[in-house]
């Protein structure tokens, strides 16, 4: 869909343009299976158009894989790291 992998070890997901409820069911399916190695999900959600998506990553977004979320220098992104299985 929108995600492409940027190193051996993360993966970019953009969710611009998405409603929150479709991004979130999109982020929760790659944090279920992000594939092979990946560590982290680099998440581009902006913040110029409103915040909506941006809180929902950086406070409403839960999932078992979730070891932490690390906000970026650039306000139109989060990184969120992932546990190992």
């Amino acid at each position: 869909m929108r995600a492409r992998k940027v190193s051996s070890t993360v993966l970019e997901a953009d969710i611009h343009g998405m409603y929150e409820e479709d991004a979130r069911h999109y982020l929760e399916g790659l944090l279920s299976h992000p594939g092979k190695g990946i560590e982290e999900i680099l998440v581009i959600h902006g913040y110029s158009h409103g915040q909506v998506l941006q809180n929902m990553v950086r406070c409403k977004l839960k999932h078992p894989r979730l070891a932490g979320k690390l906000v970026s220098l650039n306000p139109g992104a989060t990184r969120l790291l992932l546990r190992r299985l």
